[in-house]
């Protein structure tokens, strides 16, 4: 991932899918509807039917509601939480009255046809007269106890006030000695009227205003779950980017290192007249840095291709060590396309030719060999040269610009963590580096 996707990943609002906000709208609205039509038919309501096939479209409009409640709550996502719950306390509020009006709309036929049906079994008979007024006939005002529990909230409190009235003008009556008269019909005019239609909207507003927030408190957790995952996600990009700079880092101190040495060995080559020589050595190089810059600088390549890229870095320096300078590459067919790192092998087989080629007068034979163990690929570079202690080694790599072993490990932990292994020191009869580390097959041959 490059510096600009990492922007465009700042830049990207965290948002919950809108496949799952309306999933849980539904399954909201639809577990409403179940617990509110248990309830109908454990109460025993009437008009069962009815009632669900307006039960549906209640919940389909409470649906319609939800969305538009949700377009404004999405324009807060990335605001601190209070906010949110702010807006939502305070949004919910007409969305929860708009719903009061449905539900009060739709079911008021099927409202006013119980009434009639309740008051026909109990004596009473309701009325309107030319004023508007609602005239509620009762031979006599039935206690509170004795009323249907389904008689709307309205019926019951103008029954429960006439009650009280009742009570009130027999006491006065007693007092003067008039007789009451039976029969007289309970008004109530048209302001109880709307005095009772709000109290039944506030009632059934109340209960749509708290389902309105549990929902709200709903989609604020898969808004805080959204940006938990988007934050996590962003964190990986970074550490991937991160690791994908180091990687960079080290491995282009690869070839200006192997550069300034070969440059050195092809000024050695033209000071003592060798033009053939350094003319094959400038070829070989100008092949070399074609191969190895061309590649992906983090990315791995086949084991194969790596081992050719230093046959050519040894072709280079047997122009030096034409008589001291010997190969020996043994690497199994079914290895060649396990993927390394790229140039991973250069500082190893460098080092060789620094510390046990150079300073000697003999041959010296590099042996590179790879073999498979437990899963692992195992890749060997050794020598036959003088040997010598591995802090001087360090040391003079330090002090001579150079990168040597600490480079390999740090790029092989970089790309695989710690799982791989270095090891690297004196056999006795010359130098030994072996690298253990995850066998990768080359996705293209399996």
């Amino acid at each position: 991932m490059d510096e600009d996707d990492l922007e465009m990943t700042d830049r990207a609002e965290p948002r919950v899918p809108l496949r799952s906000v309306l999933i849980s709208m539904v399954a909201f609205w639809v577990c409403y509807f179940l617990l509110a039509t248990l309830r109908s038919y454990l109460i025993g309501f009437d008009f069962q039917e009815e009632m669900m096939a307006r039960r549906v479209v209640v919940i389909i409009a409470s649906m319609a509601v939800t969305v538009l409640l949700w377009l404004l709550l999405r324009g807060f996502d990335n605001r601190r939480l209070w906010i949110r719950f702010a807006v939502a306390f305070v949004a919910a509020l007409p969305a929860s009255l708009l719903m009061g009006v449905i539900n009060i709309e739709v079911f008021r036929d099927v409202e006013q046809r119980a009434v009639n049906r309740i008051t026909e079994e109990q004596g009473v008979r309701v009325r309107r007269d030319d004023s508007g007024n609602i005239l509620v006939d009762v031979p006599q005002v039935p206690r509170k106890e004795d009323l249907d529990p389904a008689l709307p909230p309205s019926v019951l409190k103008a029954l429960d006030e006439a009650k009280q009235r009742e009570a009130a003008r027999a006491e006065t009556d007693a007092e003067s000695g008039d007789v009451l008269d039976e029969g007289e019909p309970i008004v109530i005019d048209q302001q109880m009227q709307r005095n009772m239609l709000w109290v039944q909207l506030t009632d059934i507003a109340l209960g749509r205003y708290f389902l309105l927030l549990a929902w709200a408190a709903l989609y604020f957790a898969m808004t805080q779950a959204e940006h938990a995952r988007v934050a996590e996600r962003r964190e990986g990009e970074y550490r991937r980017a991160a690791k994908a700079a180091e990687l960079k880092s080290l491995r282009y101190q690869v070839n200006p290192h192997f550069l300034f040495n070969t440059l050195n060995s092809l000024s050695a080559l033209v000071m003592v007249g060798r033009a053939e020589q350094a003319e094959a050595m400038i070829q070989t190089i100008s092949t070399f840095y074609r191969r190895s810059l061309t590649g992906d600088p983090v990315g791995d390549i086949p084991l194969a291709e790596e081992i050719e890229m230093q046959r050519l870095y040894l072709q280079i320096e047997s122009v030096r060590f034409p008589d001291r300078l010997r190969t020996v590459i043994e690497v199994p067919k079914d290895l060649e396309n396990a993927r390394i790192p790229g140039m991973i092998l250069q500082p190893l087989i460098e080092n060789s030719v620094k510390y046990a080629v150079a300073p000697v007068n003999r041959p010296v034979t590099i042996f590179i060999s790879a073999l498979e163990e437990y899963g692992r690929l195992v890749i060997t570079i050794a020598d036959n040269g003088p040997g010598g202690p591995e802090k001087k080694r360090e040391s003079d790599d330090r002090d001579g610009c150079g990168i040597g072993i600490a480079n390999v490990r740090s790029r092989l932990e970089t790309r695989f963590g710690k799982d791989v292994s270095l090891v690297s020191g004196d056999t006795g009869h010359g130098w030994r580096t072996v690298i253990r580390m995850p066998l990768v097959r080359n996705s293209r041959e399996g």
